[in-house]
């Protein structure tokens, strides 16, 4: 099991790793997170959600991703209020249970994931969430300590050093555990380090003095990009103040990893934009997905940013809405059953479509045909997460090649909007986007591109961890 001293520190990132080196190891190895929160789901195969972490976890050790691999994924709605996931299905019901209470509703269904994995598989890797010492919450914990009792697991303590207090962190989490979960602590990793390791001095043997646990390995900084769990870590995504294109970032922003095939594009970038002057210069405009459309629609209001993006947009810039974004660009957005608050609302305007949320949630995986700009069709696949139908004036320009009837896309002169996530990640759908703001298509020399594509950034990570920790050893 992997934990950390707090959220961010790379536990996602090392669990990857791990499942990597043990699935080219041959083994058949799969991730669980018993409870994640986050906004960027993933789709299984049975049409259920996922954190996104777990989806790339299981991509890395070869395997389909499947809902027990995280039994339950709370989706914030409000600074007090998420949408609780239970094996993949959204649960109103237990959304309303006290966050203390619902322990006894939600721990059994997290052994029997990890049970029920551990008799489908050689190896699980096991991820945390936050700090085990957090020990306000002790008491209802399903996802760290808890865990590691009931899987009788080994954990491996994380500490990011780029951030600054690592050895404090690992130390004041160690005093913090009771006696029992302590023993559980088999070594501390030092993750995310630039520059010289004899910077370090005897600072892990201080350490190991204090808590009799060893310092396993420190592992480099990495610019391999991964797509990031939460948008709380958007502040790390490496982007260019100037870039091309200007994604909004919303305060209840979903799937942003939908825009990061933007970000790894040289000759683009993208710029997160949150005030009317971050959109100075850009050249097209992204509105991501968001997991509550309804204030995150008041919130554009409030900043000035949708009468910004309408200027731009008369202006031909292209504008892209997806998921969220969709619905946001649209003249309506219903709400009757109260799922975002009830209500009303206006929209942007800027196309001729509107939404009503129903009680009903479409999750699943997708495979899109859509009108190329001269006349051609192509596909790409994707996921749709979202409540509510949207309807058109305007005929779409994209729909599910199983079913003609379904609309996923609608377009009117430079603005478009689509329910498919991944969208972007289509090279041939991106630079047709781009091209529309004069910025593709771009052809990358052979070379670059050759060796772009033998770089897997999976196994960029790996390596820099086999390298820097005893894989073998910890494995056994």
């Amino acid at each position: 099991m992997v934990q950390g001293t707090a959220s961010g520190v790379g536990k996602s990132w090392l669990v990857t790793a791990f499942c990597r080196l043990l699935h080219r190891r041959g083994h058949r190895v799969a991730p669980f997170k018993a409870q994640n929160m986050s906004n960027n789901a993933a789709v299984t195969a049975n049409g259920g959600e996922v954190g996104r972490a777990q989806a790339l976890q299981a991509e890395a050790a070869g395997v389909d991703v499947d809902e027990r691999m995280n039994p339950v994924l709370l989706k914030p709605i409000s600074d007090r209020r998420s949408d609780v996931v239970l094996m993949g299905q959204s649960r109103p019901d237990l959304a309303n249970i006290p966050w203390m209470a619902r322990r006894v509703r939600l721990w059994p269904e997290v052994t029997r994931a990890l049970d029920s994995l551990r008799s489908d598989f050689d190896w699980i890797v096991i991820e945390g969430a936050g700090s085990p010492a957090e020990v306000n919450l002790t008491s209802s914990d399903i996802v760290n300590m808890a865990v590691a009792r009931h899987a009788e697991a080994p954990v491996l303590l994380v500490a990011d050093i780029d951030r600054g207090g690592a050895f404090a962190s690992l130390v004041g989490t160690w005093t913090l555990l009771p006696p029992d979960d302590r023993a559980r602590l088999r070594g501390f990793v030092l993750n995310r380090f630039r520059g010289d390791p004899g910077l370090l001095g005897d600072a892990p043997d201080i350490v190991r003095r204090l808590t009799g646990v060893e310092v396993l390995g420190v592992v480099p900084w990495v610019s391999a990009r991964l797509p990031e769990e939460d948008a709380a870590t958007i502040e790390r995504v490496s982007t260019r103040s100037r870039g091309a294109v200007g994604v909004v970032r919303f305060p209840r922003i979903a799937n942003f990893d939908d825009v990061l095939p933007l970000e790894e594009d040289s000759d683009v970038g993208i710029r997160w934009v949150e005030s009317p002057s971050d959109l100075e210069g850009v050249r097209a405009i992204v509105l991501p997905g968001s997991r509550n459309v309804i204030d995150d629609l008041a919130w554009l209001r409030a900043t000035g940013l949708d009468a910004a993006i309408e200027r731009r947009a008369a202006d031909a810039i292209p504008v892209l809405g997806i998921c969220g974004g969709l619905q946001m660009l649209g003249r309506l957005v219903e709400d009757p059953f109260g799922i975002e608050g009830g209500g009303s609302h206006r929209g942007l305007g800027l196309l001729p479509v509107a939404t009503c949320l129903g009680e009903r949630k479409t999750v699943s995986r997708v495979r899109a045909r859509w009108f190329t700009g001269d006349g051609r069709t192509a596909a790409l696949p994707g996921y749709e997460i979202h409540h509510g139908r949207t309807v058109s004036e305007v005929e779409g320009f994209m729909w599910d090649v199983e079913d003609a009837s379904r609309v996923l896309g609608f377009r009117q002169g430079a603005v478009s909007g689509t329910y498919v996530h991944g969208c972007l990640g289509d090279p041939a759908f991106r630079d047709e986007w781009l091209q529309r703001a004069g910025l593709g298509p771009r052809a990358a020399p052979r070379e670059a591109a050759d060796r772009h594509d033998r770089l897997d950034p999976i196994d960029l990570v790996a390596d820099a961890v086999e390298t820097s920790l005893d894989i073998d050893g910890l494995l056994s």
